[in-house]
């Protein structure tokens, strides 16, 4: 157990990683404060109205993927529980609805490649080395939509080794929803911050933070000026241009430009019944849908009842849409359902109840979704995260080393491991 700290800590961000730092901090006997630009927690965690959805509504992190051991145990702690993803994925091939494709006759091709792979490069540099050829067109369209889609990643960037365990796991990695959604896990979060002592303070824009001797001083935009023993920064990486660092810390901080960050418009429509089962008896389990309209990914909250489908669209292609406003995104995602499903749009806008399209490069506070790693991101990593004995440090989900980098997972462990490593020093 780590020893008494009364030393004061203030944390940039009231996301995952900086409440699960805060956290661990004030626990250890740590005076905390949270600086949060926006007014409220949780960052890209972002809950909806449930009186515009019928429940908390994810607008930004959703799914928890693979082993997710630290967030299953605040889950436990919180008495939360997770809801397993299942049902079926379909396919719309332009024309008609199938079941998932089955294995490409070229994937075995591609795992030996994977699995002989030693040195990093972009996917795409390894596409065009190991699947160059009209014949391997069908796979790599289907890699490079599930790097852009799923990863929010730009295929010309992206590390191959990164991203190789993530593939050979396909099929073995459980998926699942927090029961109630991450909203829960999030006021659990705040709340314990809030019982031992935490200070938050909203719509606090930190502009600039000056470090001397150890200590570290932090100006807001709104002109509070606090001081402290040490700083720890959880905002995305793209937000770290935006403050001014002292200077061996800016040269520390360059190397984010290292790691990758990627964008996501997602979309939620909630309709007066689930109208895709009318014609459909075999659409009835039906969880992701995959295609290749504007928006291309839909998927249901099955096995709930609820009539809703929620939109995605990641990765580089997203800025094709940059110049659309809300309500337009929303015309543009019920034009990809009616052709997905033969409707007309103005049939399907008939029937909405509510909708929302959030492009997550429009939110001031994140700039994008999350972050992704390119071949030189792990040394990028390393160097963001090492304690040189200076006063300000880095956290967040970009800076998580695991297999599940750019998770609420990831967020939480790098904000439990910064933790850690004041209370050691």
């Amino acid at each position: 157990m780590a020893r008494l700290h009364s030393k004061h800590v203030i944390v940039v961000g009231a996301g995952a990683a900086g409440l699960m730092a805060a956290r661990e901090l004030a626990r250890a006997g740590s005076r905390t404060t949270i600086l949060e630009a926006r007014d409220r927690c949780g960052g890209r965690i972002h809950p909806l109205p449930a009186a515009d959805f019928g429940y908390p509504a994810e607008g930004g992190a959703e799914f928890v993927h693979g082993e997710a051991p630290v967030t299953r145990g605040l889950l436990g702690e919180a008495r939360l529980s997770l809801l397993p993803i299942q049902g079926t994925q379909r396919n719309f091939d332009g024309e008609k609805l199938s079941q998932r494709d089955s294995l490409d006759r070229h994937e075995a091709q591609l795992y030996k490649a994977l699995r002989e792979l030693k040195d990093d490069l972009p996917i795409a540099e390894f596409l065009d080395r190991h699947l160059a050829g009209r014949k391997y067109v069908r796979i790599r369209q289907s890699i490079e939509r599930m790097v852009e889609g799923y990863d929010a990643a730009d295929p010309k960037r992206a590390s191959t080794l990164a991203l190789r365990d993530e593939w050979l796991d396909v099929g073995q990695r459980m998926q699942a929803r927090v029961a109630g959604g991450y909203g829960g896990l999030i006021d659990f979060l705040a709340a314990e911050c809030l019982d031992h002592g935490v200070e938050i303070r909203f719509g606090s824009v930190v502009k600039a933070i000056e470090a001397v001797s150890g200590k570290a001083t932090v100006h807001c935009a709104n002109g509070d000026t606090l001081d402290s023993d040490k700083v720890i920064l959880t905002v995305p990486i793209p937000l770290l241009n935006e403050i001014v660092l002292p200077p061996s810390v800016r040269h520390k901080a360059t190397a984010a430009t290292r790691i990758g960050f990627g964008n996501v418009i997602k979309m939620l429509l909630r309709f007066e019944t689930s109208w895709w089962l009318d014609e459909r008896e075999d659409l009835a389990d039906l969880t992701f849908l995959i295609s290749a309209e504007r928006i291309p990914v839909w998927w249901t909250q099955h096995p709930t009842q609820r009539a809703v489908l929620t939109g995605w669209f990641g990765g580089p292609k997203t800025n094709s849409l940059v110049r659309f406003n809300e309500q337009e995104l929303i015309e543009i995602g019920l034009a990809s359902l009616g052709k997905i499903f033969g409707r007309f749009t103005t049939e399907l806008k008939q029937r909405v109840l509510a909708a929302r399209a959030i492009n997550w490069a429009h939110d001031p506070f994140a700039r994008g979704a999350y972050s992704y790693a390119i071949p030189e991101t792990r040394a990028a990593q390393l160097e963001l995260s090492s304690f040189d004995g200076g006063a300000v440090f880095f956290s967040g989900e970009a800076l998580y080393q695991g297999p599940d980098m750019g998770t609420v997972e990831a967020a939480l462990a790098s904000g439990l491991a910064t933790a850690w490593t004041i209370l050691r020093g």
